[in-house]
């Protein structure tokens, strides 16, 4: 839910129901961080496309507690979870993420991820027009 009060990390509204969100997911790349029985931060992949030619392209979802900010907590996840994908044949990642969510920008800028484009108001929250901008990640690994 913290991620949702922040008005700049997604369009969800409302938490997903668990067998929704397990089920749009990969089954890998689902990683987690905790100390002290308290979650810091997380993050998974979601697959771009049923069809077989995007089969190693997948978007990221990461998010990092408000307690936990600062403290390289998403970019030990986000390197987790690139290795995660290049380990399952994943030759792209993929972000879409709010152009007012600069920290976000930042963490997959600083992870090799590069600026390939943005989408205009693409999607409308609590009477606000947002941009997305785009952002990609290509193995060196994985489908070279």
């Amino acid at each position: 839910m913290q991620g949702i009060k922040t008005g700049i990390a997604t369009f969800e509204t409302s938490s997903p129901q668990w067998d929704d969100w397990n089920q749009s997911h990969f089954a890998f790349g689902r990683i987690a961080t905790f100390e002290n029985n308290q979650m810091l931060g997380w993050a998974a992949l979601i697959p771009v496309s049923s069809r077989c030619v995007y089969g190693g392209v997948a978007e990221v979802s990461i998010y990092v507690s408000e307690n936990s900010r600062g403290k390289n907590i998403g970019k030990r996840l986000l390197i987790a979870l690139i290795k995660e994908s290049e380990d399952n044949h994943i030759w792209t990642l993929q972000s879409s993420i709010f152009r007012q969510n600069i920290a976000s920008l930042h963490l997959h800028l600083k992870c090799g991820f590069r600026q390939i484009g943005y989408k205009e108001k693409i999607g409308l929250l609590n009477g606000i027009w947002y941009d997305n901008i785009l952002l990609e990640r290509r193995s060196n690994k994985v489908g070279i």
